[in-house]
């Protein structure tokens, strides 16, 4: 590349790794995903050069990444970490609240009883079950 290194952001998310294949870079750029250095953008090839921030918007988090190179191949995750420096901001912590739905996370062997201990708890309540004694 001559002059400034720049790169299309669609090709760079696919070699560092953000999403799975290159068509899937380009739907979450067309979606108005990714911003790059503040600057919403959605055309997928939008150039991206070494000292931009991209900011992705992905279903559960968001992520925040400087760019420190552009890529020449999609490579192992070792290579693809060498392209950015991630910024985001650390996770909360998760003070035992399950992340699904909010409820306090249960103890193991504390949820529904197994088909056993429902039998044990059946004899407590109805008695033997063993009605034959005449």
């Amino acid at each position: 590349m001559t002059g400034e290194e720049r790169q299309r952001v669609d090709k760079w998310l696919f070699f560092a790794r953000v999403v799975k294949s290159r068509s899937l870079a380009a739907k979450l750029v067309s979606g108005g995903k990714v911003r790059i250095n503040k600057d919403k953008i959605d055309q997928p090839s939008q150039g991206v050069k070494p000292g931009d921030v991209l900011t992705i918007s992905l279903e559960r988090r968001i992520l925040i990444y400087r760019v420190l190179s552009v890529g020449t191949r999609r490579g192992p995750a070792e290579e693809a970490q060498t392209l950015y420096e991630d910024i985001s901001p650390p996770l909360p912590p998760k003070n035992g609240i399950s992340r699904l739905d909010g409820l306090p996370a249960r103890d193991a062997g504390s949820g529904r009883p197994t088909k056993r201990q429902r039998r044990q708890v059946d004899r407590l309540m109805h008695g033997d079950g063993d009605d034959s004694d005449s």
